[in-house]
């Protein structure tokens, strides 16, 4: 019994094993919660932080069960680092490194704060890809006193989390000045330069005299009340404190949180040593990769989720992160002939989902198109598209307009959602070499002309396909040599797009007329 409910597991896609586990261990109603520290622009690695719960949720919705989903935008952290996008405001931000991301202004004047700065950004991104989470702001949380009572606890057991926070992050010891709390300094403001000195009770006192990478403290010492709000938690105590205090029942993060001596370690040891309960189901997932590389908001180093959104349709951005194992790493190589294989992976995945067949799929094609269903969930009323994204790349490169491809294909939707993206890729030049072409008819010459003479009108792209192998074979002429022929006589170059389509596209009365 225990071998076949494993190979039932291994058919599951990733989201609906982890509902699965949560339905078996947890209690309804269920609590999915993420979080992310909005330091940068949004990139695909951080996507991953608010799509895969948000898969989670919509596998246990599946399923029947009620789930929330609670994002913290942790804009208590420190200010660490100028981001590549905010080079030009360096001198501006400068003095404000070692500040929480509240407390820092954005240089462009648009948003509250240099966090809210990004968490604008990542909110963009979450509607355009279909998340729907409670965003809960950090900094909120802590004014609302949320993690008082953590603090308290930790500070009461100060010997005891301190030894466990070393252990788990597989240290001999601490630091000296290593505490619980990370007080914010009442005269510059930082929070990262700062050390408790002495507490007891609701008071602490703290200096801000510790220098760290990027800020200097200002020597200032002073008193506080945790009632004052004035701290955050460092972070090994801040994760856990966050999931408790959502009740959450599962929550997920990236390999290095995972690895041996991670956060992760720490979190489980503070729940059932400190909170005595047991931890919220934990998951990883791999990195996101550019270009071998992995994503790096302080650096630039990866394409913007919004420079990829004018190349691709949400539903494949998606699926091109939900497909893959979850622990799977996922290079993203932003090449026309990459993003192309994945929009058509992503057309044949759709096509298995509306099949309706899901049970009698191959355990692979199951997980397609539920990555697909998952992918296409914010756009149920109009899942994907009719027409191929090829094919109207193909129709576009026969100098047609879209009110002409629309007619032609009988699909005026269609055309109507991919022709954006589609004349992005023309402007950056990421059409494939095959489909970057101009008709360019000429007489044709040997076995091609056959083949041109022998098509019939009403042959479809598979007719013409077919009848051109039946040419070669009764000619005696190899396959290669013949297509080589007729796109030298179509296109005046050797190779090009599907010979069937391209002659269908460009229509079989006016080939013959050019060629013949």
């Amino acid at each position: 019994m225990p071998e076949a409910k494993s190979e039932e597991k291994k058919s599951l896609h990733w989201s609906e094993q982890i509902a699965q586990e949560i339905i078996e261990k947890k209690s309804e109603p269920y609590v999915v919660s993420g979080g992310l520290t909005t330091s940068g622009p949004t990139h695909l690695g951080t996507v991953c932080e608010f799509l895969f719960p948000q898969a989670i949720v919509d596998a246990l919705h599946y399923a029947g069960k009620k789930a929330k989903f609670y994002f913290v935008a942790d804009i208590a952290d420190s200010f660490d680092g100028v981001p590549a996008v905010f080079e030009g405001y360096a001198d501006q931000l400068a003095p404000h490194l070692g500040k929480p991301l509240f407390c820092v202004p954005d240089p462009t004047g648009k948003s509250a704060s240099f966090g809210e700065h990004f968490l604008a950004d990542a909110k963009a991104a979450m509607e355009r890809l279909g998340a729907k989470p409670q965003i809960v702001r950090a900094n909120e949380l802590y004014s609302s006193g949320a993690f008082d009572g953590y603090a308290r606890l930790f500070l009461s057991q100060e010997e005891k989390v301190r030894q466990i926070v070393a252990r788990t992050s597989l240290r001999e010891s601490l630091p000296q000045w290593w505490s619980p709390i990370m007080p914010t300094c009442e005269k510059c403001g930082k929070n990262a330069t700062t050390r408790v000195l002495s507490h007891k009770g609701e008071e602490y006192e703290y200096a801000c005299d510790r220098d760290v990478k990027y800020a200097r403290g200002c020597g200032h010492s002073g008193k506080a009340r945790l009632s004052d709000h004035l701290y955050k938690l460092t972070w090994r105590l801040h994760w856990p404190a966050w999931q408790d205090h959502f009740g959450t029942s599962a929550e997920g993060g990236g390999v290095d949180h995972f690895t041996r001596g991670g956060s992760r370690d720490t979190l489980e040891a503070v729940f059932r040593e400190i909170f005595k309960k047991e931890p919220p189901i934990g998951y990883k997932f791999g990195f996101i990769l550019f270009e071998g590389k992995k994503y790096s908001k302080s650096k630039g180093t990866g394409m913007g989720v919004a420079e990829l959104m004018e190349l691709l349709p949400p539903e494949v951005m998606k699926y091109m992160l939900l497909k893959p194992d979850l622990q799977e790493n996922v290079d993203i190589v932003p090449t026309g002939e990459k993003l192309l294989r994945t929009i058509e992976d992503f057309e044949k995945a759709l096509s298995l989902l509306q099949s309706g067949k899901l049970d009698s799929l191959s355990r692979a094609d199951r997980k397609r198109a539920l990555a697909a269903r998952l992918a296409s969930e914010s756009d149920s009323a109009s899942r994907g598209w009719k027409t191929p994204f090829l094919d109207l790349i193909l129709y576009r490169s026969l100098q047609l307009g879209w009110g002409e491809i629309a007619k032609k294909t009988g699909d005026a939707l269609s055309v109507q959602k991919l022709s954006p993206y589609i004349e992005e890729w023309e402007k950056k030049n990421f059409i494939p070499e095959d489909y970057a072409f101009r008709y360019k008819p000429q007489k044709a010459k040997g076995a091609a002309r056959s083949f041109f003479a022998a098509l019939q009108p009403g042959m479809d792209a598979l007719a013409i396909h077919n009848l051109a192998f039946s040419t070669a074979k009764q000619s005696g002429t190899p396959p290669a040599k013949l297509f080589e022929e007729c796109y030298q006589a179509l296109l005046g170059k050797p190779k090009g797009p599907k010979l069937g389509k391209l002659i269908e596209a460009i229509g079989i009365e006016r080939v013959k007329k050019d060629v013949l």
